[in-house]
């Protein structure tokens, strides 16, 4: 009996590259089933390159695991440029084995993408820690020393600690082995675990301020000079988690 077209369409979906029936299907005289075949065969091309750029972000974990380093955190932070909010910082130890390939720097993903890989993370990662520091401290200190605050407190929360650190462009008062890495979000599989786990977190953190806070939109916004926030602002002022330094909210403080 001949397989109908949709037949194969749902074989596709569950075969592997190398099943004998791909070449028969390709020289199937259907044009409906060729381009199926083509079509798959194009998929299974993205999905090695994806596999192989995922291996790739482990490179930096893969030399220090070669050194005798079993758990090496990776360090991002989010929030440096809002003019609300905390400024949150993720440390994750990853497994050896971790094979969630769909996890890149968190700028790159969708608001749901994130949601998902956030929660099979935290399934699979080693260690999580996740820390904060408010914009009363930020105000203080500034947000670059802020960052690294909250840095240093999320690695101090993970356990087991780890015995090196990658971290996004950027270096904490440690002892640990560390290595800073420009744009490492977007190459190490490590910082970009915690890229998504710090993004997370501060969208919830800010969706949560919004109950609290509301009329500035900080469930939309996360703290970012929109124009929404901005009108809210001169509406009604700024209110505690405001950033009191960050233009244009210290201009307009300063304005008699």
């Amino acid at each position: 009996m001949t397989e109908t077209i949709a037949d194969i369409k749902a074989a596709l979906t569950t075969i592997g590259s190398s099943d004998a029936r791909l070449e028969l299907w390709a020289q199937d005289s259907r044009k409906g089933v060729r381009q199926l075949v083509e079509r798959y065969q194009r998929q299974q091309i993205k999905l090695q390159a994806k596999i192989e750029h995922f291996h790739h972000r482990f490179d930096f974990e893969q030399r220090y695991w070669e050194n005798g380093y079993t758990n090496i955190a990776g360090i991002d932070e989010v929030g440096r440029g809002p003019l609300a909010g905390p400024v949150v910082a993720a440390a994750v130890i990853l497994k050896h084995d971790f094979n969630l390939i769909d996890v890149i720097d968190s700028k790159q993903l969708s608001a749901h993408q994130r949601l998902e890989l956030d929660q099979k993370i935290r399934q699979q990662a080693l260690a999580i820690g996740i820390a904060q520091v408010d914009a009363d401290v930020i105000d203080q200190v500034n947000i670059y020393q802020a960052s690294r605050q909250a840095m240093l407190l999320a690695v101090q929360q993970l356990n087991p600690q780890p015995q090196a650190l990658l971290i996004d462009a950027m270096q904490i008062d440690s002892p640990l082995a560390q290595e800073s890495l420009i744009k490492g979000d977007a190459r190490s599989n490590s910082i970009a675990a915690a890229s998504i786990i710090a993004k997370v977190s501060r969208d919830q953190l800010m969706a949560d301020y919004a109950k609290k806070y509301p009329g500035y939109g900080f469930e939309h916004n996360a703290g970012y000079g929109t124009a929404e926030h901005l009108a809210a602002i001169k509406q009604q002022g700024i209110c505690p988690i405001h950033r009191r330094t960050f233009a244009p909210i210290k201009d307009w403080i300063a304005t008699p």
